[in-house]
């Protein structure tokens, strides 16, 4: 009797532990020609991170006309593979966007020189599984061309001082960005 409860003392330690902490791992398939990644920024003593794959241009066009792998008047999955990941233990104001601390999922609403990061309540989903009606909403991004082309996705968090923020996302001729506030 004794060994049971000693057991079932241990098991729910261990299931303490594990809930409320998400793993950056379980969302990071291996994939050469798309590489897992990660970008995280710690405010107010809170981290907050993506998970993302970074496709490489090769050679293709990624942004603009029909011919283009990704056309204006698309949801784009901002990223390969699984779907771009984020966790923010603490609320955010994603430019006027209100997300409370959870687990989404990032997409972005392409429309020529105007994109809006859509943040999807449904998590853990592949990329390609974007359903809007699942949308918390989304936020109007900042556009402009880099300086030279970026050949490798790559997508950053970074701290603006204070309780500031911006997500910053930079692929083939394409900059973008938004700024956002821990409540």
């Amino acid at each position: 009797m004794r060994r049971i409860a000693v057991c079932a003392l241990l098991l729910a330690g261990v299931l303490a532990v594990g809930f409320g902490q998400t793993d950056k791992k379980k969302f990071m398939t291996p994939n050469p020609q798309s590489p897992p990644m990660q970008t995280s920024v710690t405010i107010n003593g809170k981290e907050i991170w993506i998970a993302y794959h970074a496709p490489s241009v090769r050679g293709r066009k990624i942004f603009g006309g029909a011919d283009a792998l990704q056309a204006d008047g698309t949801v784009w999955r901002a990223g390969a593979d699984q779907a771009t990941f984020l966790h923010t233990p603490v609320d955010l104001d994603l430019n006027g966007l209100q997300v409370p601390a959870g687990e989404y999922t990032l997409f972005i609403a392409l429309e020529k020189g105007k994109w809006q990061l859509a943040v999807n309540k449904q998590a853990g989903q592949w990329g390609t599984e974007y359903d809007a009606s699942k949308d918390l909403g989304r936020a109007a991004m900042t556009v402009s061309k880099p300086a030279a082309p970026v050949e490798q996705l790559k997508i950053a968090l970074t701290s603006a001082g204070g309780n500031k923020g911006k997500l910053a996302i930079a692929w083939e001729n394409v900059d973008a960005s938004v700024p956002f506030t821990v409540k």
